[in-house]
């Protein structure tokens, strides 16, 4: 039985403060002995150093996560039950108390307490993404209970980048269930969006901005609006409906800008041009060029996926940053993004404030807001909380 003979992972004296606390990682520096022999993906239990338990959780050795942690009580089997149970709770949150309509992410892994699982949904499609290696060894489990709960047309595997290396797992993209789908359309606050769950970046649309593109919207009429790193027009064509009086959106994606173009004439959109660029050089050749834009919408992909490239990371904002500070207006808006949980928001703020002195610019921050509803942050895991937008104007 899972619970009379599970492998032990004994952890280093005073490290098991943050597993009672229900943080969910336990990196390999923490542990200080393994009892048993685990495989990877194994059920193992989590202990303190004078043999408490803590936790139970899923084993890696080829990932510096060495433990995923997901119940902290001792007489709970990780077995389907229980993953159907934590799937229910997330998919409750959307629809009986967000009461989101369509498009949205159902699981927002350690946000839900399954750690290392994504799964958003798209009309009648869901698209699951797996970073861990032991959620991806049950990924026909997890199948099967999201057939149960919800009835898709079919479920598409995507793989993040770079996945592989940090956990040892390979996974290549497609159907888990059904067919693959072909181009969907999903609508976002009134706007209509084509989406590719094969082809496009993640798992298709990038859904965290939802409520971040009805704010900016509301600040670009009757401006002139630059869109940096647009992808498909999310921002872009927010801002075009709302009013901006032209918008410029640059990518250096041909297959984005694609996308991009067949959604603004799904809307009816003319106000809007895409252009094909390295946005560090466009931003180059605007500045030279002596053109200004009343709002800069900068939202990067992510820059730093390991502490080691925090700092060139910074260095590339940074770049960002000086460059949309010299092309932005007088009383412009700025709205500085990144998606990656390892540069914190005040590291974001300071950075605001460091180059905007710089230039002699006052900057105010009109607002520092995160994810949409659908992509909440676990009290337990501050990692969770990812997504920077910060709203500013620039005197």
């Amino acid at each position: 039985m899972q619970l009379m003979s599970n492998p032990r992972i004994l952890l280093k004296d005073k490290r098991a403060r943050p597993f009672f606390g229900m943080h969910p990682w336990v990196y390999a520096g923490a542990i200080a002995a393994v009892e048993g022999e685990p495989k990877d993906g194994d059920v193992v239990d989590l202990m303190s150093h004078v043999g408490a338990f803590v936790a139970r959780g899923l084993y890696n050795s080829q990932s510096k996560i060495r433990v995923r942690l997901y119940a902290w009580d001792e007489q709970q089997p990780l077995d389907a039950d229980f993953f159907r149970r934590q799937l229910a709770s997330a998919i409750r949150l959307r629809r009986d108390i967000l009461k989101l309509p369509g498009a949205c992410r159902l699981v927002f892994s350690e946000a839900d307490g399954l750690s290392g699982l994504v799964v958003e949904q798209f009309e009648r499609w869901l698209v699951v993404q797996f970073t861990s290696l032991a959620l991806a060894l049950r990924r026909e489990i997890f199948a099967d209970l999201l057939t149960e709960l919800l009835h898709p047309n079919g479920i598409y595997l995507r793989t993040e980048r770079g996945i592989g290396q940090l956990e040892g797992l390979e996974l290549q993209d497609g159907p888990l269930r059904g067919d693959a789908p072909g181009l969907l359309t999903m609508e976002e606050n009134g706007l209509r969006f084509h989406v590719n769950l094969t082809e496009g970046q993640k798992t298709g649309y990038y859904l965290d901005q939802r409520d971040n593109r009805q704010a900016v919207a509301r600040l670009a009429v009757g401006r002139r609006m630059l869109d940096a790193f647009c992808y498909s027009g999310g921002f872009s064509l927010h801002a075009a409906r709302a009013g901006a009086t032209s918008v410029l959106a640059v990518d250096s994606s041909e297959p984005a800008l694609q996308l991009a173009r067949a959604n603004a004439e799904l809307n009816g959109l003319t106000n809007v041009t895409f252009e094909k660029s390295d946005v560090f050089d466009q931003l180059d050749r605007l500045v030279a060029a002596g053109e200004r834009f009343g709002v800069i919408v900068l939202d990067p992909p992510k820059f730093a996926r390991s502490k080691s490239a925090v700092e060139e990371a910074m260095r590339g904002y940074r770049r960002l940053l000086v460059q949309a500070l010299k092309a932005l207006e007088s009383d412009g808006i700025l709205v500085m993004c990144c998606c990656s949980g390892l540069i914190e928001r005040q590291m974001l703020h300071d950075l605001l404030a460091l180059e905007a002195s710089q230039v002699r610019r006052p900057l105010q921050i009109l607002e520092s807001r995160g994810a949409a509803p659908d992509h909440p942050m676990s009290a337990m895991c501050p990692e969770t909380n990812y997504l920077k937008c910060v709203i500013c104007r620039v005197g």
